[in-house]
């Protein structure tokens, strides 16, 4: 891959960075890395891919040119969630076009860490899940302790898992009842708060710490560690307005952590155990692993999430994936159906959603930038 001319609203149309599959960004991801000198390390996984590719999470490192000591350190992670990707893919490679950028996270000592695909297979197979199903914004917990029990899950699981799909009438309206008993939240908060109990089933935690899971925490304790001050921004799709990119504070439960993330982006920052996020309170997410992993470092964390479609939208597509692991023998046509309602609910935005994206992505880059600057180690 050529280096890409600097960074123009006008040189670079938005669907130049959004790559087709996980095979084609990873390529221009690694390629685009090496032009700007990046330091670069891949951490594989045992699946494979769709086209029968080996999975890996590649990592790229950008200092100083002058390679002078940095102790401020941006971090930047796509894929978490595998089929968003697509998304948080082309952020990265937005990033390492932009000239102006790189020069201004440069002249205000900040080193740059870039992790490409923390979830491949997801990414692969257009899945938000592992290949265990494993939903890794769920999976950082204390596996030797007691997990979090989702009783409202528990209820409503073969309503969300059919025995048939699509789904049949009376199956919508047993889902449509719940909704109105107990209302929209409390429908969001039983589906995607995550839970332990059916492995089958969506938001699926896990038993255990996942292969791709260990791979981030060993590149955070390689590459994040030695920085006193890290900034991190996760990107996201599903939540929200069209479009809309959500600041949701991903830190622990500190009003320091919170007060100094809405410093760097804003009064508007969600914080989910606040009750002031479209996105439940969740537990066991991903961006926690990083304080077991760089204990000195202190660290500012947001996930940003685009909006794509509504949630019960994004829900039924999830539903259909989940049904799909369970039915790998289905007709091929529906497979190929559901799979495109997957890559449709995150990532099937026109050219008008994605400048949206890498407009706003490019202002969270530059605040973080700003943020760590102005930190006093």
């Amino acid at each position: 891959m050529e280096k890409p001319p600097a960074y123009s609203p006008s040189a670079m149309p938005a669907e130049f960075f959004f790559s087709a599959t996980y095979q084609q960004a990873r390529q221009r991801f690694v390629a685009a890395a090496r032009v700007r000198g990046a330091a670069l390390a891949s951490f594989g996984i045992d699946a494979v891919g769709a086209e029968g590719e080996a999975l890996t999470t590649d990592v790229a490192l950008i200092g100083p040119p002058d390679g002078r000591p940095a102790s401020k350190l941006l971090l930047i992670t796509s894929a978490t969630h595998g089929v968003e990707g697509f998304c948080g893919s082309a952020c990265q490679l937005q990033l390492l076009a932009d000239d102006a950028l790189l020069a201004r996270a440069s002249s205000a000592g900040v080193a740059l860490l870039l992790v490409h695909a923390i979830n491949p297979y997801g990414f692969s197979w257009l899945s938000r899940t592992n290949e265990h199903n494993i939903d890794l914004n769920r999976n950082a917990q204390d596996f030797s302790q007691p997990l979090p029990v989702n009783v409202a899950y528990a209820g409503l699981h073969d309503v969300l898992l059919p025995a048939a799909w699509p789904p049949t009438a009376e199956n919508q309206q047993a889902k449509a009842d719940y909704i109105a008993q107990h209302g929209a939240v409390a429908y969001r908060d039983a589906v995607s708060k995550g839970q332990y109990s059916h492995a089958g089933g969506v938001f699926y935690g896990g038993a255990a710490r996942s292969q791709s899971l260990q791979n981030l925490e060993q590149i955070l304790r390689t590459y994040a560690a030695p920085f006193a001050d890290i900034g991190w921004i996760d990107v996201h799709t599903g939540l929200g307005p069209y479009g809309h990119a959500e600041k949701i504070f991903a830190g622990r439960r500190d009003d320091a952590e919170v007060a100094r993330a809405g410093r760097w982006w804003g009064s508007d920052m969600a914080v989910p155990f606040a009750g002031k996020s479209t996105s439940a309170d969740v537990t066991g997410n991903l961006s926690s692993t990083i304080y077991g992993a760089c204990p000195d470092s202190r660290c500012t964390l947001m996930a940003l999430e685009y909006g794509t479609v509504p949630f019960e939208q994004m829900t039924d597509a999830l539903r259909g994936e989940a049904w799909l692991r369970a039915h790998p023998d289905a007709p091929a046509e529906l497979a190929r159906q559901i799979r495109q309602a997957m890559f449709n609910a995150f990532c099937g935005g026109d050219d008008v959603w994605r400048g949206m994206v890498l407009g706003q992505n490019r202002v969270a880059m530059l605040q973080a930038i700003l943020g760590l600057q102005a930190a006093q180690s």
